[in-house]
């Protein structure tokens, strides 16, 4: 595990958020949806996907969610999404989602990652870190010192629901993450779309340029698969491969790899 401060080490890390003591006063839980290699037909990842204790929505946690419990929220998620990764044996890559503005202190906050990665023997290294889906980003600055930390401590980062919202080009511009995740707006019907093919193809050139690998979400269709396969995307997720599978490892349709 690298130093957290490796520049200062003298000087403490931490901030008050971090120090806060406070709960949630409700409980999480996680399901696991696979990433997968079209070109090799295996699992490449699993992101973990909040859920309530007896599996209700991801809605109905983060709609719970506060000012004053966002950061043992995050922090919770992180621990408890690998704590079930490794009781499950999940060997492959897990990718968790962040809220980044419950990150402070990048250095202080990362903390109770490690500390989960080595209490549950998890490898820092098979985890990747991306924005949560529909979290506003009031500070883009902010974000890219998030990733550019978390990329130094060693895990992997990706940029989530690229096309919409924060995740532009302007974005990407100024980091560059290990994996684009496409918009599943961008994805859907993206086989009759000829505007939806030019975007994505533009897409794929731009990251083929600054070795950044794509990956395509919210796949339902074998026209959809087929088409982002032929146009070079590898990583793909969606419920045509496998539903998320609550609290264990979702098995991939055999049939969804296509001919």
């Amino acid at each position: 595990m690298p130093p957290l401060n490796p520049k200062h080490e003298s000087r403490p890390v931490g901030c008050a958020q971090c120090k806060k003591k406070n709960g949630l006063g409700f409980d999480i839980a996680f399901a696991y949806q696979p990433i997968v290699d079209i070109h090799t037909r295996s699992i490449y990842a699993h992101e973990a996907l909040v859920r309530g204790p007896n599996g209700e929505s991801a809605y109905s946690i983060l709609s719970q969610i506060t000012e004053e419990n966002r950061y043992p929220f995050d922090q919770a998620c992180r621990v408890e999404a690998i704590r079930g990764a490794a009781e499950l044996g999940i060997q492959e890559y897990l990718s968790i989602n962040f809220l980044p503005n419950a990150v402070y202190q990048p250095e202080a906050c990362i903390r109770s990652t490690f500390e989960a990665a080595t209490r549950y023997n998890f490898p820092i290294e098979k985890i990747i870190f991306e924005v949560i889906e529909g979290e506003k980003i009031e500070d883009r600055p902010h974000l890219i010192n998030i990733f550019r930390e978390y990329q130094r401590f060693g895990f992997r980062t990706a940029i989530d629901d690229f096309g919409a919202g924060y995740a532009g080009l302007n974005l990407l511009a100024e980091y560059q993450p290990d994996i684009l995740k496409i918009d599943m707006e961008l994805i859907r019907d993206i086989d009759t779309s000829k505007t939806k093919q030019a975007i994505v193809k533009g897409i794929i050139s731009i990251s083929e340029a600054l070795n950044v690998r794509v990956l395509a979400e919210g796949i339902e269709t074998a026209a959809e698969r087929d088409f982002l396969r032929n146009a070079g995307i590898g990583l793909m997720q969606g419920y045509l491969f496998c539903k998320p599978a609550f609290r264990s490892i979702g098995i991939v349709d055999p049939l969804s790899w296509g001919e």
